[in-house]
């Protein structure tokens, strides 16, 4: 092949990897396998290798730029890059519609004219990327806004950055295709955007440092930043960085905001959907509406941008500050904050655990009005340095109990006050112990109120006997009135006990009744796992009642326990998944007189106890099943117990090991796993053809 012939190659693998570049890091699209990608450049990266002169700066070979930077040049940005101004409530989002309506008000425009357009706020880096006859040039940082660093080779390493501008889908106009045609054969175009990493890339790379000894990044946007902002290109090649576009400062004729999207897409790159408000109230629907969707997407957010849809309004807004007027972030609460703890207090648990919680100036966490923070035991407040009268950040992740973090020592005044474990139950006075081992304190009284409250919460929650209508409160009612004692007590209730305590009348107490006698008939699994057996989970007492179904070929549910009960220790550690903790653990309970009392009681209240169903099909033996999401046609215990019933193993985490993932609406990070370990994913329609 001679000079010629290289260079018309070159041209045509150049055409072809951009094509696949597109696909694979915008469409998330795969024509060819990545080996016969790799296969394109090897063969493009020979020829530029023989023929050095014909390499270009947008070939793909030059993504990563070979020896690290001594450092990194300014740029000036010719139209500063502003940042955007917060707001966390509907109530300061009005605030916000009103300040531009006093700034319009003697222009032609008027709140009539007013719509928007609403996008995510990826929680990433915004860089400025310059275009010149189509070619990647340079690639800078924000900086202070007006002066930002060269980071144009780092840049060149993101998949998702096109190295040469292309059109990939139509124009909004013919008016602005035009503009773009003849900027891309003789002009520059400014695209400004968010270099991002996935949660998943970035749990990848604090795997590797966790089995390098190294400590873990604190998040993905820090871990992006500094990988842009480091001067050796191969790093940030090996970070699995991505890009989204979201604004063109180039004049291309868009006249609204969501051209702007559209125009971003055509050329090549990844941008968020967005959504067209015609008001403000759409755009608080779409804020909530990604609110809920949040946990789910592959990238972190943290608010969405509402920005004034008409190009020209938004220009005669200006700005103030540092930021732009017509562009607002309506922030998604805060999973961390900070706040004084007033005092630290004591719970007992059902087990008995002591567990200190910080009781706390009030703050707002993750939509949520939070005074309390758990402390979880002495050794977490020995380790924190946790004294009482400290200001210490708080967080709270999703449903999660809330827990101090940190202090922040720097800001003791010297009254603070020393924590210690008390020696005896703040609830019922009796001893207090820590068990060889163990990082809890114990109350040594098994009849404590604390615990037997506890316990028959855990009784009658949804998982065990769900009792509808008979919640934390109503137990507390009932207890300080002397009406039960222990959990049995509960199916001894009648109408008349009920009426006379607060927040009942006739219905309300007919109900509650009619709630506790439904649930007399219950599954072995969930009757098990409602006596709060230290250790003993869903899954645990899943597998205890089909274990003494199979093996004993039972045919009654109370026999069941009876053969739980007189098993010794080492056989109930050859129960699937039973350690040799667990195994003492039941062993303990079975052997204290007070829980054989609880267990007669039980029974002669009639309660039924349901053997599991014997597995008459063994279509899934031996299989691992993982489920996510929403499912429609059974709730995800149901879908659990036909998985068994068929001889498979449904399972709550994902490994090498799962065969089948079954997902539903909404699914969770468990779709990304599986998807990265090759685990055979299955939508709810298959499922249910599986298990007919």
């Amino acid at each position: 092949m001679n000079k010629k012939e290289a260079k018309k190659r070159i041209e045509k693998l150049k055409e072809e990897i951009r094509h696949h570049r597109y696909l694979y890091h915008v469409l998330d699209k795969q024509e060819i396998s990545d080996a016969a990608f790799d296969s394109l450049k090897h063969e493009l990266f020979k020829l530029e290798q023989k023929y050095p002169d014909l390499i270009t700066s947008d070939s793909p070979t030059q993504r990563v730029g070979g020896k690290p930077l001594e450092k990194f040049e300014k740029v000036k940005h010719d139209i500063p890059m502003l940042s955007i101004e917060d707001v966390f409530n509907e109530k300061e989002l009005k605030e916000w519609k009103d300040r531009i309506l006093r700034k319009l008000k003697d222009t032609k425009y008027s709140e009539k004219d007013l719509d928007y357009f609403a996008e995510k706020k990826i929680d990433g880096f915004a860089i400025s990327l310059i275009y010149k006859k189509g070619a990647f040039i340079e690639g800078s940082t924000r900086g202070n806004g007006k002066i930002g660093e060269n980071v144009t080779q780092n840049l060149k390493t993101i998949g998702s950055i096109p190295l040469k501008l292309g059109m990939h889908k139509k124009m909004p106009s013919e008016k602005i295709r035009k503009r773009v045609e003849e900027l891309i054969k003789n002009g520059e175009i400014e695209i400004r955007g968010e270099v991002y990493m996935t949660k998943k890339s970035f749990e990848e790379i604090n795997r590797k440092r966790k089995k390098e000894d190294k400590a873990p990044y604190s998040n993905p946007r820090n871990t992006a930043a500094g990988s842009i902002r480091q001067l050796d290109p191969k790093l940030a090649a090996s970070r699995d960085l991505k890009f989204l576009g979201y604004d063109i400062v180039t004049d291309l004729g868009q006249e609204v905001h969501e051209e702007e999207h559209a125009i971003i897409r055509a050329l090549g790159f990844k941008v968020d959907e967005g959504k067209y408000c015609r008001d403000l109230d759409e755009a608080v629907d779409y804020y909530k509406k990604i609110s809920k969707k949040r946990k789910n997407l592959p990238f972190q957010i943290d608010g969405v941008v509402i920005a004034i849809n008409n190009n020209d309004i938004f220009d005669k807004l200006g700005s103030v500050g540092k930021a732009h007027r017509g562009m607002i972030a309506f922030k998604f609460p805060g999973e961390q904050a900070t706040t004084k703890i007033k005092d630290i207090k004591i719970q007992v648990g059902r087990t008995g655990a002591l567990t200190p919680v910080a009781v706390l100036d009030p703050i707002n966490l993750s939509g949520a009005k939070i005074s309390r923070a758990t402390l979880h035991n002495q050794d977490e407040i020995e380790r924190l340095g946790v004294k009482i009268g400290d200001t210490a950040v708080v967080q709270r992740a999703g449903d999660v109990i809330p827990d101090v973090v940190k202090v922040l020592t720097r800001l003791r005044t010297g009254k603070e006050k020393e924590f210690h474990m008390p020696k005896k139950c703040p609830v019922c006075g009796s001893g207090v112990v820590k068990p060889k081992g163990e990082a809890v304190h114990r109350c040594v009284n098994t009849r404590c109120g604390a615990i037997l409250k506890k316990k028959i919460y855990h009784f009658v929650s949804k998982k065990a006997f769900d009792i509808e209508g008979l919640g934390p409160k109503v137990v507390d009612q009932l207890m300080d009135k002397n009406l039960i004692s222990d959990q049995a007590d509960i199916f001894n209730l009648k109408k008349e006990n009920l009426v006379p305590l607060e927040r009942f009348a006739d219905k309300s107490a007919e109900n509650l009744i009619q709630s506790i006698d439904n649930s007399k008939e219950i599954s072995a699994s969930r009757f098990i796992y409602s006596l709060g057996i230290r250790h003993v989970g869903e899954e645990e007492a899943v597998n205890i009642a089909e274990h003494f179904t199979y093996k004993k070929s039972l045919n009654e549910g109370w026999g069941l326990i009876n053969e739980l009960k007189k098993t010794n220790q080492e056989d109930l550690e050859k129960i699937k998944d039973t350690g040799e903790r667990t195994a003492e653990s039941i062993k303990k309970w079975f052997d204290n007189k007070e829980n054989l009392k609880l267990l007669k009681k039980l029974k002669g209240a009639n309660i039924k106890i349901n053997l599991p169903k014997i597995k008459k099909s063994k279509k899934l033996k031996g299989k691992t099943i993982v489920f996510t999401g929403e499912l429609d046609s059974m709730t995800r215990d149901e879908a659990k117990s036909r998985v068994r019933e068929l001889g498979g193993d449904p399972s709550s985490s994902i490994s090498k090991n799962t065969d089948l993932l079954v997902v539903g609406e909404n699914p969770g990070s468990k779709y990304d796993q599986a998807k990265d370990l090759g685990v055979k994913i299955a939508r709810e329609k298959e499922f249910l053809n599986i298990i007919k």
